[in-house]
């Protein structure tokens, strides 16, 4: 090799490890980037939050920092460590599970029923006493009415029924119409009275006395009936007893029957009056839940901007500590 050729040789040498030196400080200061002046700093892959002075490690939970400690995404942090990552008491939830205030569960619109709880007729003792009537006239119309040849006797028990089914088929239609439950008892009431006039009606044409109100025998039947509400309370020996004494129990019966099923029609009225009918209840209970709709609207509304305002707050904290770095 000539001596031009050896100096070529020794300048690509020269040239290798001048090459080398610079790649070896390149080297040494990405590793000084890595570690950080003071501490040790560990990339995240949350959103690529970092702690100034501490180790700092995250979850991917959200843009959080803390300065000069140590925390993960799950624990207590913030600006001031002042809420955790799953919205116990923070201004928003990460996990989804609860509202702007992180206390309770949010519970689901439930409409409110309309439908009156009604249909309990065998508890009114009205229809006890009707059901006690029945039974009586029954027994009375075929072994008093037998000389009789035309209708009577059916017409008696159809009216004596009838003051007791309409009871039932009114309290069990009270739940969708108030209209047909006032009008069916109208019913049994009218029929009740005209049992009560084939009662009268037969003591007048036999000749039979009908007790007066005051009569002790009148004031026993009251006393006794007070506490007696149950068909076989009446018709137990009802055998023995004559026509007379069965026409006065019955007529006693019909008319307490009769002041009770007042009271009822009143009280249904007023129950009218005050709550209305079935279509005004359904109407209500529309716009009732249409109002909570709304209401529920605004609060998800108010809550989400809440939320992009907290957002914005934190993209503005992290650029802050980005600039800062």
């Amino acid at each position: 090799m000539g001596p031009i050729g050896l100096i070529r040789l020794i300048g690509q040498k020269k040239q290798k490890k001048a090459i080398m030196i610079e790649r070896g400080k390149q080297e040494g200061e990405e590793g000084n980037r890595v570690q950080g002046a003071q501490g040790t700093n560990v990339a995240n892959e949350a959103n690529g939050t970092h702690g100034a002075n501490g180790a700092h490690v995250a979850n991917g939970a959200n843009e959080t920092h803390g300065a000069n400690k140590a925390n993960k995404a799950n624990g207590t942090h913030g600006t001031n460590g002042a809420y955790k990552a799953n919205g116990t008491n923070g201004a928003y939830r990460t996990n989804g599970a609860k509202g702007a205030n992180g206390d309770q569960q949010r519970k689901p619109l439930e409409p409110q029923p309309f439908l009156p709880k009604k249909g309990n007729y065998r508890g009114l003792l009205v229809y006890q006493k009707a059901e006690c009537l029945y039974d009586i006239t029954f027994f009375f119309a075929h072994h008093y009415f037998v000389e009789r040849k035309d209708r009577t006797i059916d017409q008696v028990i159809q009216a004596a029924r009838s003051g007791k089914q309409n009871i039932a088929e009114g309290c069990a239609a009270a739940s969708t119409s108030a209209e047909t439950e006032i009008r069916l008892m109208g019913v049994a009431r009218a029929s009740m009275q005209e049992t009560l006039l084939d009662y009268k009606d037969y003591l007048r044409t036999r000749h039979l006395e009908e007790w007066a109100v005051d009569d002790p025998r009148t004031r026993q039947i009251q006393e006794y009936s007070k506490n007696h509400n149950r068909p076989e309370d009446y018709t137990k020996d009802i055998e023995k007893r004559s026509p007379e004494a069965l026409c006065n129990i019955a007529i006693t019966l019909i008319c307490q029957y009769d002041v009770m099923m007042g009271r009822l029609l009143d009280r249904l009225q007023k129950d009218f009056v005050e709550k209305g009918g079935i279509r005004e209840q359904m109407t209500a209970a529309r716009l009732g839940y249409r109002n909570d709709q709304k209401a529920r609207i605004a609060e998800l509304e108010a809550e989400n901007s809440a939320l992009k305002a907290r957002v914005a707050e934190l993209e503005g904290l992290l650029r802050q500590k980005g600039g800062a770095l």
